[in-house]
């Protein structure tokens, strides 16, 4: 199916989260809790109340990131789509920010790539403009700033750019370091904008197996295009960053025997009302 690409304006959005089928996700229990993260912070953004135009697609059962995300694109009925996770929250002016955006970009640099709510330069400079839980306000309102890479919180991209994910990286890591790569592989330049939402999540820093093997698998990939910075890790030749990580890591665990843990506030829109005055 052909999609036509539009001027941005008044128009509908597909929305897709994609929620991890893995380990104690499948548990009865855990599916419970996902569900709950799901109803309490995506699906109560203020910008899909009502009688909204937009596509929701919820991508359960899949593999990878890749699979799920490849697999929402072939059925999305939008040209624009956002990729997030079910963490997130998005404030009633979030998708006129996005479109407003996108006409910016379509005066300075129509063949875009890939956009996001948080990204990093290849001199490390963050960019975007995002509340996330144990980091605060992270960003500043700005016109788009041109990134390498992007947080995977929030992708967006347009069905009729061709982009697709990769479906060989394993697991649900590194997919917006690698679309990123990949429109750049394109000729298509990422951008971090300013469109403010929440990251309303759940961090614990002892970084899983998972992860670590879709960082090598990155490092490997993209060998061509190291180092690489992302916005929890660089990746590098050496590898040395991810060493030290691993490291730190094992002695916070095994020596100091402290876990270092953010949780996931109950009431998000309690948070968005506390944030909204130094926004």
């Amino acid at each position: 199916m052909s999609v036509k690409r539009e001027i941005p304006g008044t128009k509908a959005v597909t929305f897709v989260v994609a929620v991890s089928s893995s380990g104690n996700w499948s548990s009865p229990k855990a599916n419970s809790a996902k569900r709950d993260i799901l109803e309490k912070n995506f699906l109560a953004s203020p910008c899909l109340g009502g009688g909204h135009p937009h596509q929701i697609l919820l991508q359960e059962g899949f593999r990878s990131a890749g699979e799920a995300y490849n697999d929402a694109i072939d059925k999305s009925v939008n040209d624009l789509i956002v990729f997030c996770h079910q963490d997130m929250f998005f404030p009633e002016p979030w998708i006129s920010q996005l479109l407003e955006s996108c006409e910016w970009l379509e005066h300075k640099d129509p063949n875009w790539g890939v956009l996001g709510c948080s990204g990093i330069t290849g001199e490390r400079r963050m960019y975007g403009y995002v509340y996330s839980s144990g980091l605060g306000i992270v960003g500043k309102p700005s016109d788009p700033a041109e990134i390498q890479t992007l947080d995977e919180i929030v992708i967006v991209l347009r069905k009729s750019s061709g982009l697709r994910f990769d479906e060989r990286l394993p697991h649900f890591h590194f997919y917006g370091t690698d679309i990123c790569l990949r429109a750049a592989a394109q000729g298509m330049k990422s951008y971090a904008i300013s469109a403010f939402c929440v990251h309303n999540t759940y961090q614990n820093f002892n970084l899983t197996s998972e992860f670590y093997e879709s960082c090598e698998y990155i490092r490997k990939t993209w060998k061509h295009s190291l180092p690489i910075q992302t916005t929890c890790i660089s990746i590098t030749r050496s590898n040395l960053p991810v060493y030290f990580r691993r490291l730190r890591q094992a002695y916070v665990k095994h020596i100091r025997r402290k876990e270092h843990e953010v949780t996931r506030a109950d009431d998000v829109k309690q948070v968005f009302e506390e944030v909204s005055g130094r926004i």
